[in-house]
């Protein structure tokens, strides 16, 4: 099944399950819907539009928070020139204000800094959760989503760098888990324009996706509706105006995104020159 947040064309914010192109109106938010059975067919009195009548939010619109992991891919640690991954670094919060619909508009706030695509995979809590087992962690897992943490490169702290305005893209939908099938046999592919950047599988992530939820929990409650995003692998690069973004995940759907500099003004924080040191070019290559 497929449920996706969206403004019917009459300006009501509400969520639906999407059959083929058309949409099929569930009536209340997307969170306040992941605790309950999602029926099947149209319920009676269910208005339905088609997909393209309707203007399409963030999976999620208002997370109440979105938890993010760092090098969580060992290619990626090697092309940042990390010296540790995910095992001592632990998780990052991402602002809930910076997530952004399928084929919105990222807008890079300064002219003096280096921005970076990241495409992840992502999931969304459906039932909420504290201590969570490795064994139990996939019963809160309501469904699985493509993710772009647009990323400053410096030396800020991470939640800083990620949590600008527009730089958390979320969706199109939400996959719930019966349909994604196993996640080990996922590929994750992202473009900047026709340039292929990243290409990875899932399987390769350094803690899976259960392995996540259950140290997440352990630091903080889960609520239904939050988002987890698993982290990115090799490829990362810059992006700047005009840029079109595409994440690709089998089973999961195909985000996209462009970039803007409208606006833009000098950095007012000197962390330029500190952090992790980037890859100067791009090189696709498959996770390992």
């Amino acid at each position: 099944m497929k449920l996706l947040s969206f403004i019917r064309p009459d300006g009501i914010a509400t969520a639906g399950r999407l059959d083929d192109d058309r949409v099929v109106d569930l009536g209340r938010p997307l969170r306040t819907l992941l605790g309950d059975p999602i029926p099947e067919g149209t319920p009676r009195g269910a208005d339905v539009f088609h997909l393209g009548e309707v203007t399409l939010q963030p999976v999620v619109p208002e997370p109440s928070k979105i938890i993010a992991a760092p090098v969580n891919y060992r290619d990626h640690q090697a092309e940042m020139n990390e010296a540790y991954h995910i095992d001592a670094l632990g998780i990052f919060l991402k602002a809930p204000s910076s997530v952004l619909a399928h084929q919105g508009t990222i807008r890079l706030p300064y002219t003096d800094r280096r921005f970076d695509q990241e495409g992840e995979l992502a999931l969304v809590i459906g039932r909420p959760g504290r201590d969570i087992t490795v064994a139990d962690a996939l019963k809160h897992v309501a469904g699985y989503t493509c993710l772009l943490d647009i990323t400053m490169r410096g030396g800020e702290d991470r939640s800083t760098r990620k949590s600008f305005d527009t730089f958390t893209p979320v969706g199109p939908y939400l996959v719930t888990p019966d349909e994604v099938g196993p996640l080990e046999s996922l590929t994750l592919r992202t473009w900047v324009g026709d340039e292929l950047r990243q290409d990875a599988d899932i399987k390769d992530l350094i803690w899976s996706v259960p392995r996540l939820i259950a140290y997440a929990s352990s630091v903080m409650t889960l609520r239904t509706g939050d988002i987890i995003t698993t982290g990115t692998p090799a490829g990362v690069g810059t992006i700047t105006e005009g840029d079109r973004i595409t994440v690709d995940i089998g089973h999961v759907g195909r985000l996209e995104a462009t970039v803007s500099t409208q606006g833009a003004v000098p950095c007012p924080t000197k962390g330029a020159h500190r952090g992790p040191v980037p890859p100067k070019t791009v090189t696709p290559t498959r996770s390992k």
